[in-house]
Parts: structure tokens; C-alpha cells; sequence
């Protein structure tokens, strides 16, 4: 079992390990204008480049300076940065909802409202600092070579039956996130861990099988394209639907999905909060709405699309229960779980 206390306590804290400077995995520039925007991504810019590549068409004056970072580095180097230990981006964007709650919880975002903002839902904005600027559904993919057609999970419910059923031939074939590694995968199960009647029954079955924790949703898709896997459970669907090959299925789970939405946050001491407001005008703009969901990024809502029932969707709101997930008894309760569940010698 892994060790969690030190990193747990020192996120607690609002702090980083000493010795380890959290960093980006990539950096793209987009535009010529002499105001440089820096944009903190958590989303895989070979997905988004066509909408911020567009925002820099229409604003010939700024230039943007756009980082991808992973969930977990991306909240470590904000907080330091809110405390003057780093430097300000001028815009967040992250899939790691509970992390930017906790950043405004923390008085670290810069306040702003438009017309764009406040015609968002609720659940999609928080005391005018946060908003969430998609809606991703958690879904289920599996290889089609690999499972017959009864096979195929549809709901929780069926996937235990099928975990109950066939253990051999799923042993080691189904993935999830490692959420140590991945805050988005953690939120997820958070809000799995809240949620679902059959979350101990879900960790009970991977522990029996030999499931696979692991990084990255590319990662993930490609090893159930590949055939190392055959059934990955929480998935990102924006990821799935565009990395995924002719052999992956994906499903949205029909006793209830997730949905996940990306928030944007203007960060408190931002060197260009008005360059920031822009793109976050624009991002919520009909057109990038628009864009964001040809690319998969903002889900489709009618039953006739998607075969999911409006009472099964899940939005996780942007809203003060989000905090609970950084709760540290919480953390260490669901790592338990976890490591109980993933640990090498389970199954």
C-alpha cells in the first residue's frame, strides 16, 4: 500500500513537497498581439487548440501562452502562487472542479460578471468567481472485439454482474484512474463514493479481478483500443469520443452518469484580468459553445442523442459540498479504500 499521509497532510496545508516544483507537461502560443493572455489547462490542448486558436483570431491585440498541466500540479502551483510564492496565470482552466472551489474558498480569484456569466445555470457558477464552462460525462468504454454483445455493461449493476460472472475473463482487463494521480479521477470517485448504492460492491469487484488504477485518460482509451484492457470505468467521454478507435465503444451508464464541467477561474493578482474576462466572455459565447461541443466537450442533452434519461445525469455542481472532497478525513477514507481495492496483492 502506498504511503498518502505526507502528501495529503502537505495538501491540507496548502503546500508543496520542498524539493519537487510542480510544472507543466506542454506549452503552445497562440497569436501575435503584444499583451501576452497565460491560460493553466488541465485540458489536452490537441482538443481545444480550435477554440483558442479562434478567441486569437478575434483579438489580434493579445497573445495567448497556453500551459497544460496535470489536475494535481495545476491546484499545488495555484495555491502557491495565491500566496506569493509563485507567479499569477491570468486564467484557470481545470477539470479538477474541487480544486478551483477550494482556490476561491481560499480567496484566491479575481471576481467578474457579464451577461455570459450570469446566464449560466447555478450549477455552473459560483459567487461570481467560478464557472464552469462544459459538460463531460463519465462513461464507460470497452473493446468491441473483446466483449460479445450481452457482455456489454450498461449499468453498475451490470458490470458487477459481469465482474461476479466472468472473473477470469476479466481479470486485470478493466481500468479506472489511479486517484492519487489524477484529481479528476478522484472526483469522480468522490462523487461515485456519494452517489452510488453500489460503490463498495464496485471496489469489492475490481479487488477481486486484479482491476488496474492508472494514469491519464489517453493512456487509458489506447490500452482498450489495444486490447490490454477491456472495460475502463469513469472515462472522460469528451476524451473517448475523440481519441477512440473504431473498436471502442463507449457508454454513458444508464442508472446514472456523471458530468463532469471544467472551471474557469480568474486568478486573484492576475497581471491581465481583462484579457482573461474576454476569453472567458468568449468561451461562453454561442459560437464556442458551439465548437466546444462538435468537439465533445459540452455533451449532448436530448435522450434521442445520447439514449440517457435527464433524471439519470448527474451534474457535479460547482458548490460548496465540492469541498467535502478535500475534506482530509475523506481523502484518507477514499485512498484507504482505494489502495485496499488496487493494492498488488488484491484479487
Amino acid at each position: 500500500m502506498k504511503t498518502r499521509l505526507l502528501p495529503l497532510l502537505l495538501l491540507a496545508l496548502g503546500l508543496a513537497l520542498p524539493c519537487i516544483a510542480p510544472a507543466q507537461e506542454r506549452v503552445e502560443s497562440f497569436g501575435k498581439g503584444a499583451t501576452e493572455l497565460t491560460l493553466r489547462s488541465t485540458t489536452d490542448i490537441d482538443i481545444i487548440e480550435p477554440v483558442i486558436a479562434r478567441f486569437a483570431e478575434l483579438n489580434p491585440d493579445l497573445s495567448l501562452r497556453y500551459e497544460q498541466w496535470g489536475s494535481n500540479n495545476l491546484y499545488a502551483g495555484s495555491r502557491a502562487a495565491c500566496a506569493g510564492r509563485a507567479a499569477p496565470a491570468d486564467a484557470l482552466l481545470s477539470s479538477g472542479a474541487h480544486h478551483m472551489l477550494a482556490l476561491v474558498n481560499a480567496a484566491c480569484a479575481h471576481p467578474y460578471r457579464s451577461p455570459a456569466t450570469t446566464a449560466l445555470p447555478a450549477e455552473r457558477r459560483w459567487r461570481d468567481e467560478l464557472w464552469g464552462i462544459t459538460e463531460e460525462p463519465a462513461v464507460i468504454i470497452y473493446n468491441t472485439e473483446a466483449l460479445s454483445a450481452e457482455d456489454v455493461p450498461r449499468t453498475r449493476f451490470a458490470l458487477l454482474d459481469l465482474m461476479r460472472k466472468k472473473p477470469e475473463l476479466l481479470r486485470s482487463r478493466i481500468a479506472t484512474y489511479d486517484i492519487e494521480d489524477s484529481g479528476l479521477g478522484y472526483l469522480f470517485a468522490h462523487a461515485d463514493s456519494l452517489e452510488a448504492t453500489t460503490f463498495g460492491a464496485m471496489l469489492e469487484g475490481f479487488s477481486r479481478i486484479g482491476a488496474i488504477a492508472t494514469c491519464c485518460s489517453l493512456s487509458i482509451i489506447d490500452g482498450v483500443s489495444e486490447g490490454r484492457y477491456y472495460i475502463a470505468y469513469n472515462v472522460l467521454g469528451s476524451y473517448a469520443e475523440a481519441r477512440a478507435a473504431p473498436n471502442v465503444g463507449i457508454l454513458l451508464p444508464e442508472d446514472y452518469t456523471l458530468m463532469m464541467s471544467r472551471a474557469y477561474m480568474i486568478p486573484k493578482g492576475a497581471p491581465h484580468p481583462e484579457a482573461a474576462q474576454r476569453l472567458l466572455d468568449f468561451l461562453l459565447s454561442p459560437e464556442a459553445q458551439g465548437m466546444l461541443a462538435d468537439l465533445g466537450l459540452v455533451a449532448a442533452t436530448d435522450p434521442s442523442e445520447t439514449s440517457l434519461l435527464p433524471s439519470a445525469r448527474r451534474l457535479i455542481a460547482l458548490s460548496p459540498p465540492l469541498l467535502l472532497a478535500l475534506d482530509r478525513s475523506t481523502r484518507e477514507r477514499l485512498f484507504r479504500l482505494w489502495d485496499e481495492a488496487f493494492s498488488a496483492d488484491a484479487g
